[in-house]
């Protein structure tokens, strides 16, 4: 039979197997990183490799003339040209004399002329559509009214004259849409902000607003002056007091 140990007896343990162990699992170790790290950098070096041949200055400073750089392909070195004479970008031709400058087209008569018809039907879209822009656009100085005693005015901006006076009111239509593209004193120009047909529409409802101020009877429909008549002739409502 085999002894019992003793409950206090220590237990031996081979110090020198323990050391052996530890030795051999630190090796292996050792030679599976460094076997890792070749296979790594044998599989890296070819993406180096492409990568430094593909990285040329090809892709970034490529073969073509930018702005204001200069060539020696011209003889007067310059790479930025001038447009070919008569060149016309896409959508700017511009044919349409009555509508794009409010003129008479060339060949008809009295060309050049300011004219005093509108190149679109003037409509209720139209006027309503030159209401919102009149509102944006002309209200700071013009007033919503006409009157020129804007909101810019009162503080202190140069009054711009009344829509309502007969220098004005008596003005061509052309006129009209030639200040807006053009302006005319300290008005600036507002062709960059509102497009042809806005500024035709605008012209419509300044007509509105100086027929609201100058308008007779005579001017109105005969339907609807027969009613604004019967309307004006007829007791009010309640009986007279």
């Amino acid at each position: 039979m085999w002894p019992k140990s003793r409950p206090d007896s220590p237990r031996r343990v081979r110090v020198g197997s323990a050391a052996g162990s530890s030795a051999s699992t630190s090796t292996s170790t050792s030679t599976s990183t460094s076997t890792l790290g070749r296979v790594g950098a044998a599989l890296a070096v070819p993406w180096i490799v492409f990568a430094a041949v593909g990285c040329r200055q090809d892709m970034h400073d490529q073969h073509k003339i930018e702005p204001y750089e200069g060539t020696a392909f011209f003889p007067d070195s310059r790479g930025s040209r001038d447009p070919v004479q008569g060149t016309v970008a896409r959508g700017s031709l511009k044919e349409d004399r009555h509508l794009y400058e409010g003129r008479i087209p060339d060949g008809a008569a009295g060309a050049g002329e300011l004219v005093d018809t509108f190149p679109m039907p003037v409509d209720r879209a139209l006027l309503v559509r030159g209401q919102e822009r009149y509102q944006i656009y002309c209200t700071p100085c013009h007033a919503r009214t006409g009157d020129g005693d804007g909101m810019v005015v009162r503080r202190g901006f140069q009054r711009p004259p009344t829509f309502h006076r007969d220098e004005l009111r008596n003005a061509k239509v052309g006129y009209l849409y030639e200040v807006i593209s053009k302006g005319l004193g300290v008005m600036p120009s507002y062709a960059p902000q509102i497009t042809v047909p806005d500024r035709w529409a605008i012209v419509a409802y300044m007509r509105a607003l100086q027929l609201s101020r100058a308008a007779s009877i005579d001017d109105v429909p005969e339907p609807t002056r027969s009613e604004l008549l019967a309307n004006r002739n007829a007791p009010p409502a309640g009986g007279a007091k």
